[in-house]
């Protein structure tokens, strides 16, 4: 797979010593990415809608040992865009890799949503969550607490742990403070609809935006709003996520280090990533 960098490594006395001298290994590494990167890119369904060629240096970087500090990824993208579902496959790719191999504090997820403000007493005094949600706006980042998240996130990265809120997603609009214990680790990874608007994104390394189709994002929210019993309110915020979607998130589009593809094959997402891993593996654990 990596056929330069096991060269290197066997013209090296030990892998130790091969460790050592990280520009060596670095340039090996960014070349290899670069490949994988063009190669994805030019594929029919791919992943990749387009990305920035520093971010190539930049996880090269990380992998190669030459940045010795933990990476913090945010992901965004729009309503029913597929951000959830692609950033849970990312957690449970390197999860099954660190267990495999006895890596300890691989991954933490700080989830955007959490850091709603609580609302619940608006919501009983409406009656339901569908009446709340005609007269409140949840889809600006006003609705947010991100500059807790921002502090969250910046404590993880700088080792130390935190205790995380947790937002009762299913109608009530309770946020539970202090609930989730966080420990730093080696990855801190958010997503949500506003996970890189302003309040927020300086406190991400990797900086990627989810992109997605029109009449999939339809039918897809559609399909969660019969899910979540929204009624005839579902329309009424299908038509607003949009309006503020257009102010507020299809511009970190454009602040994102990475575009993907939300419609694309869930194992491409995966195979690519397996890619990515493989260096690691073949470098500190071959």
């Amino acid at each position: 797979m990596l056929q330069n960098i096991i060269n290197t490594n066997q013209k090296s006395p030990s892998k130790s010593q091969n460790i050592t001298k990280p520009n060596i290994l670095n340039d090996e590494i960014e070349r290899y990415l670069t490949k994988v990167f063009e190669q994805e890119k030019a594929q029919s369904g791919s992943i990749l809608v387009s990305y920035n060629p520093f971010v190539v240096k930049k996880i090269a970087g990380y992998l190669s040992g030459k940045i010795k500090m933990p990476a913090s990824i945010g992901i965004a993208g729009e309503t029913a865009s597929g951000k959830s579902t692609i950033t849970m496959d990312l957690i449970d790719t390197i999860e099954s890799f660190a267990t495999e191999f006895n890596i300890e504090d691989a991954i933490t997820r700080v989830n955007t949503d959490d850091y709603y403000f609580d609302r619940s007493e608006m919501v009983k005094a409406a009656g339901s969550f569908a009446e709340f949600a005609k007269n409140y706006d949840l889809d600006v980042p006003q609705a947010l607490e991100l500059e807790l998240m921002s502090k969250h996130i910046k404590e993880l990265l700088s080792g130390k742990s935190t205790y995380l809120p947790k937002y009762d997603m299913s109608g009530t609009a309770i946020r539970h403070d202090n609930y989730t214990f966080a420990k730093p680790s080696k990855v801190i990874i958010s997503e949500g609809l506003f996970t890189l608007t302003e309040k927020v994104r300086d406190a991400f390394d990797f900086k990627i935006y989810v992109d997605i189709d029109e009449d999939i994002k339809k039918e897809r929210f559609y399909i969660r709003a019969n899910e979540r019993g929204l009624g005839d309110s579902a329309d009424h915020i299908y038509a607003n996520a949009n309006e503020k979607a257009e102010v507020h998130i299809k511009p970190c589009k454009e602040k994102a280090d990475i575009v993907l593809s939300g419609s694309a094959d869930r194992i491409k997402y995966k195979n690519f990533l397996n890619k990515i891993i493989g260096i690691v593996q073949e470098i500190y654990f071959s």
